[in-house]
C-alpha cells in the first residue's frame, strides 16, 4: 500500500544515510508549516514513535469528535499519513513535541502503528503556538469557539492588535472583532449550542441580549423550537423592542408628578381662579357651592350659546 511504502522506503534512506535532508511537495504547499519564516522552515523527514510524542500544550482545538478521528484512522490503514506530522525539539528535552497533527498523532495511536513520519521544526514554545493555531484556522478544523480563542491566544501571546491578526489571517478587522465577541458566552452555553448544531449568526444573535439569566432562557427556546437564524433574529428583536418599550413606559411614569393637597381650601382657590379666568373672556359662568353633612358640593353652569 502506499503509505506501507511511504514508511518503508523513508526507514530505509534514514538508516542509509542517517540525516539526509528530505523535501515533498505537501510540505513545500503548506502555508502554515511557513508562516514564520525561513527560521521555522523544515528541517528533515524522519520516523518517530508516537509514544515519543507529547501533544501541543498550545494546541487551540479542544473537541476531537470519535468518529472523525476512526474515520482519519481507517483511511490512514488504507493510504498510510500523506502529510507528515510537524514536531519541535524542546531545549532540555529528550522527546519530541507536537507542532501540528494532533488528529493524525491520535489515529496513529489508535492503529498502533509503531513509527510515524515527521518533520523537525526550529521553533521556540511561542512560535510552535502560533504554528498550532494558525494550522487550525487556516484549515477550519476548530468550532467558532475554538477559533476565536486561537485568535485571542495568538494576540496574547505575540502582543498583536486585531487589525494585525486580520492581515495575518487575510480576512478583516470585524471578522476578528466579531469571532473575540463570541468568548463571551459561558462555557455551559457554548456546549448547549454546539450540541444544538447552531451557527455563528445564531450566538450573534444571544449577544445581543445584555442579561445573562434571559439570555440562557432565549437560548434554551432557540433550541426547543429548533429556530432558523431568520426566526432567532425576529425572535430577539421582538424580546428587544418590548424590553425598551418597558423601560419608555417606567420612565415616563417616574417622570409624571403627583400633586397632593393637603388643604382643601387651596383646591377651592384653585377653581376659583379657573372659574374668573372664564369670565374674564367673556364666558357667564354661574357657581354654587353647597355644603353636606359629609362633603361640600360644587356645581359650576356653563351657558350652551
Amino acid at each position: 500500500m502506499a503509505g506501507t511504502m511511504f514508511f518503508q522506503k523513508t526507514k530505509k534512506m534514514q538508516e542509509a544515510e542517517n540525516t539526509k535532508i528530505f523535501d515533498t511537495p505537501a510540505l513545500r504547499e503548506d502555508p502554515a508549516l511557513f508562516s514564520l519564516g525561513e527560521k521555522s522552515r523544515v528541517q528533515m523527514i524522519f520516523m518517530l514513535s508516537p509514544a515519543e510524542i507529547t501533544p501541543n500544550p498550545s494546541q487551540p482545538r479542544r473537541f476531537f469528535t470519535e468518529d472523525a478521528i476512526l474515520r482519519l484512522a481507517d483511511s490512514i490503514r488504507i493510504h498510510g499519513i500523506i502529510q507528515p506530522l510537524a514536531v519541535r525539539k524542546p531545549e532540555g528535552s529528550s522527546g519530541y513535541e507536537l507542532v501540528a497533527g494532533e488528529r493524525r498523532l491520535r489515529a496513529a495511536k489508535l492503529l498502533g502503528l509503531e513509527q510515524v513520519p515527521c518533520v523537525l521544526m526550529q521553533a521556540d514554545s511561542e512560535e510552535s503556538a502560533h504554528l498550532a493555531i494558525i494550522e487550525n484556522i487556516q484549515r477550519e478544523n476548530l468550532n467558532m469557539f475554538e477559533q476565536a480563542a486561537a485568535i485571542y491566544t495568538l494576540m496574547q501571546v505575540h502582543c498583536l492588535t486585531q487589525e494585525k491578526i486580520a492581515s495575518q489571517l487575510s480576512c478583516s478587522q470585524s471578522y476578528v472583532a466579531n469571532k473575540l465577541r463570541l468568548l463571551r458566552i459561558p462555557e455551559e452555553e457554548r456546549d448547549e449550542i454546539l450540541s444544538a448544531s447552531l451557527t455563528e449568526r445564531h450566538v450573534r444573535s444571544l449577544l445581543r441580549i445584555k442579561d445573562a439569566a434571559q439570555r440562557r432562557s432565549v437560548l434554551h427556546t432557540i433550541i426547543r423550537r429548533d429556530m432558523n437564524v431568520a426566526a432567532t433574529e425576529e425572535y430577539v428583536d421582538r424580546l428587544i423592542a418590548a424590553e425598551k418599550e418597558a423601560e419608555r413606559e417606567k420612565g415616563e411614569s417616574k417622570g409624571s408628578t403627583r400633586v397632593i393637597i393637603r388643604d382643601v381650601r387651596l383646591f377651592y382657590n384653585t377653581i376659583d381662579r379657573a372659574i374668573e379666568t372664564v369670565r374674564t373672556s367673556g364666558i357667564p359662568v354661574e357657581t354654587c357651592r353647597r355644603e353636606t353633612g359629609t362633603d361640600t358640593e360644587i356645581v359650576i353652569r356653563i351657558p350652551k350659546k
